[in-house]
């Protein structure tokens, strides 16, 4: 899952982005509103977290854009401005839920966990291909009875391909989903994390082409 956070401000953005990343969310962050509609132009995103008090182009704004556009990703607005008024203008500007500052991490990540829940209603709450199990409430993943340790790029790359079992995925799309739009890392970094990831899986029993290359395209589950 890939969340936006706009937020100007590093001494709130810097510690809830490590926050959602230990969630096992990839995380982008823009200083300002114009900076985050340029992300929201390349990139595709589960949850955006927009600041109301922003430089160039404000929250209230953005959100506006977005809905202009016709972008229907859930947004979360943060905001200092603990009035009445002030929520009526983001929610009316199209957010989805709005949370005060200073907010509890624990609180905001399960608003997010709710919007996710709502914009993906059509996923299931756990994971399922054969004898293998994951479930994005807990980050566990289950073989039959036996429980995987997996680091969190490798319960990244499994949940990804469990989320699009049908579609052979590039090393380009899998760097793009998660990892920071920022600070890409080269594409033989994917088939570093896969082979780690397909070693682990072998090691609990699951086929070694659990996920098949798809010589000169990419990767994918393999058929049931």
């Amino acid at each position: 899952m890939r969340i936006l956070l706009v937020e100007d401000d590093s001494r709130i953005a810097k510690p809830l982005a490590e926050t959602l990343s230990d969630c096992q969310y990839q995380v982008d962050v823009a200083e300002d509103g114009e900076v985050g509609w340029n992300y929201l132009e390349i990139l595709n995103y589960d949850v955006i977290i927009l600041d109301v008090m922003l430089p160039k182009l404000n929250g209230i704004q953005l959100c506006q854009r977005l809905r202009q556009a016709n972008i229907q990703t859930p947004v979360l607005m943060l905001t200092a401005r603990d009035s009445s008024q002030d929520k009526v203008l983001g929610l009316d500007a199209g957010a989805d839920d709005y949370v005060v500052k200073p907010f509890d991490l624990a609180e905001l990540t399960a608003r997010i966990r709710a919007l996710l829940r709502r914009g993906n209603n059509t996923f299931p709450p756990v994971l399922e291909w054969g004898d293998l199990r994951l479930n994005p409430s807990n980050y566990e993943v289950f073989y039959g009875k036996q429980l995987l340790s997996l680091t969190p790029k490798e319960y990244q790359l499994l949940e990804l391909f469990l989320r699009k079992p049908q579609r052979v995925l590039s090393r380009r799309q899998i760097l793009d989903q998660l990892w920071s739009y920022e600070e890409p890392p080269g594409e033989e970094t994917v088939k570093v994390h896969l082979k780690d990831l397909r070693k682990k899986l072998r090691n609990a029993g699951i086929s070694s082409d659990f996920i098949e290359t798809v010589y000169g395209i990419g990767y994918r589950l393999k058929p049931l």
